[in-house]
């Protein structure tokens, strides 16, 4: 039985695994004879973008971003000379066309912000061209560009698309915690400028890094409580971030954070996203440099199902035989697989029977030995003398979500 202790062990003596074996054709043909390979150091879980977090009026009317210029902000993780970008279209209802794109740096290198550094500045072109189209239903990678990023930096990305979207069917990530602005006309290039401001992400789904051989990423797949719900806007200080900070202070340089979590997401049926069994694949075992894959999901499959012994008892079974499949497949493409427990349920999740299968599961992540490695952070964040509940210090109000300093915790 591991716990966090182990969990910190991993990343503190990485020279006792092997090097990650890709089980993609990508890992093979990006890596290089001098030495260095593609990996994501920022990610973010594609999904429909709901009607209500569509970006603001005007902008998503007549066709989304039409005649209109979206900057967003991006936190990386490791540092890099040079980078691509992933625009992801996947839940679009139509072709994304862009017609410019920029990547800089944000003034006061801070996150959320409208401004630009003046240097440098990097055009996004894909095929040589600085106007493309993103299929329907598909993702594309940029060419190289040639801006070097730092550790924990951040990037601004900006886009503009003079024809626009059409539709209503867009793909994004709601749960972004940082400003993104949007204005009229084509400002990719303009240092300044004032607009509409939203907290939300739309498009950019990666980031890759150029990186030596021995920097791989670990990716997180998860739901509200990875996605930073009760962090702070523009402070970058979800739980990922945090471990990544510690991380860099520790000097394992060599390992990027990658959040491929969505608030409201399941691993079975429902839940808002694509259901972790239908993406797992997708966002962990499919992405570039990948060494190490968390699971750390499954409250919203307890909470949001009856209350019931032979619904939970269903919920769990299924629970576990999702984790197993998942497990199996990352295992067989070579990373390294850590579970996470289960925190508790939370004031609208309470419930006697969705306990029981909350207790079943976890015992099952820490006994198991499904994983290489499991951490308990079901422990670590509980009240000591109540373990059903969240420790007062740690509960960001709803008893499900912790706060700042349960995230600190976690980290």
């Amino acid at each position: 039985m591991f716990y966090s202790s182990v969990l910190s062990a991993t990343f503190a003596t990485l020279s006792i695994f092997a090097p990650a074996v890709s089980g993609l054709a990508i890992e093979h043909i990006d890596k290089r004879q001098d030495g260095y390979h593609w990996i994501n150091t920022w990610t973010s879980m594609p999904q429909l973008v709901e009607s209500s977090n569509m970006p603001p009026s005007p902008f998503s009317s007549g066709g989304v971003l039409k005649d209109a210029t979206l900057r967003q902000t991006l936190h990386m993780s490791v540092g890099a000379p040079k980078i691509k970008i992933t625009i992801s279209n996947t839940f679009g209802g139509s072709e994304l066309p862009i017609t410019a794109g920029s990547v800089g740096l944000p003034a006061g290198s801070a996150a959320g912000v409208s401004g630009i550094q003046a240097s440098p500045l990097a055009a996004i072109t894909v095929g040589g061209k600085s106007s493309f189209t993103v299929p329907k239903g598909q993702v594309v990678t940029s060419d190289e560009i040639d801006i070097e990023v730092k550790p924990q930096s951040m990037i601004t990305v900006s886009l503009y698309s003079q024809q626009g979207q059409s539709g209503s069917s867009i793909t994004g990530h709601p749960g972004s915690r940082t400003t993104s602005w949007f204005v009229s006309g084509d400002k990719v290039n303009a240092t300044n400028f004032s607009g509409t401001s939203s907290v939300h992400w739309y498009f950019v789904s990666a980031i890759q890094a150029y990186v030596p051989t021995d920097t791989h990423s670990l990716t997180i797949l998860g739901d509200s409580i990875t996605d930073g719900r009760g962090s702070d806007d523009n402070k970058n200080n979800r739980w990922p971030d945090l471990v990544l900070a510690r991380l860099q202070k520790s000097n394992q340089t060599n390992v990027a954070v990658c959040n491929q979590a969505a608030g409201g997401n399941t691993v079975l049926t429902g839940g808002l996203g694509p259901t972790l069994l239908t993406r797992y694949k997708r966002d962990a075992i499919d992405q570039p440099g990948v060494k190490w894959v968390i699971v750390f999901e499954g409250v919203n499959d307890i909470g949001g199902s009856a209350n019931s012994a032979g619904t939970q008892t269903s919920i769990g079974d299924q629970l576990i035989k999702a984790f197993t499949q998942i497990v199996a497949d990352t295992k067989k493409a070579g990373y390294v697989t850590i579970g996470a427990t289960i925190t508790p349920l939370g004031n609208s999740y309470a419930g006697s029977e969705r306990e029981k299968t909350r207790k079943r599961v976890n015992e099952w992540i820490l006994e198991s030995k499904a994983f290489d490695y499991t951490v308990d952070l079901a422990s670590i964040v509980a009240n000591k003398n109540d373990p059903e509940q969240l420790d007062t210090r740690y509960n960001g109000g709803d008893g499900l979500h912790p706060n700042g300093a349960g995230y600190q915790a976690i980290a």
